[in-house]
């Protein structure tokens, strides 16, 4: 039986089997934890990335992690906020199970994932962390450990707060 933990600190240097990049939706790389995952991966990530030809909101691609500690990296791209109404909550729900179900599909037994849309796309903080949470809870038993791992204290407050038995 998995477990869900959460953790406050750098998802870059992880060693996990995969670890997830909230990456935008042409997957050349970008700001916030897309960047610093490409920055930590080295040249050959974007490499990797370009003949993937992007990604839409709700999906994930899968490339080896290169530099990083984690095999592999799973490319999730989440909706930008509009207000909720357009189908937001169903796309972040979608980036973080097709995630669950690439990395099952490589045979990872670990899997760590930043705070999808909730920086620069402007998720709801609070909102999204629920969708995440019941997103990794259909996927627990698949896996050994899931990892949130939030930049923040305050962010990571609020996911142990939502999940009492997370570790």
């Amino acid at each position: 039986m998995g477990q869900i933990g959460i953790v406050q600190g750098d998802i870059t240097r992880l060693e996990v089997d995969a670890v997830v990049n909230a990456a935008n939706s042409t997957l050349l790389g970008g700001g916030g934890v897309d960047g610093a995952i490409h920055r930590a991966a080295g040249p050959d990530l974007l490499a990797a990335c370009r003949p993937l030809g992007g990604c839409p909101a709700g999906e994930a691609r899968i490339t080896p992690g290169f530099r990083l500690p984690a095999k592999w990296v799973i490319h999730a791209v989440g909706p930008v906020w509009q207000g909720g109404e357009r189908g937001e909550s169903a796309l972040l729900a979608s980036c973080y199970l097709e995630s669950l179900a690439v990395a099952k599909a490589q045979g990872a037994a670990t899997i760590a994932f930043p705070a999808i849309s909730t920086g620069a796309y402007g998720y709801p903080k609070q909102q999204a962390a629920e969708i995440a949470l019941a997103a990794m809870r259909e996927w627990v038993d698949d896996f050994e450990q899931i990892i949130v791992c939030c930049f923040s204290a305050a962010d990571a407050d609020r996911y142990r707060k939502l999940c009492r038995e997370c570790i």
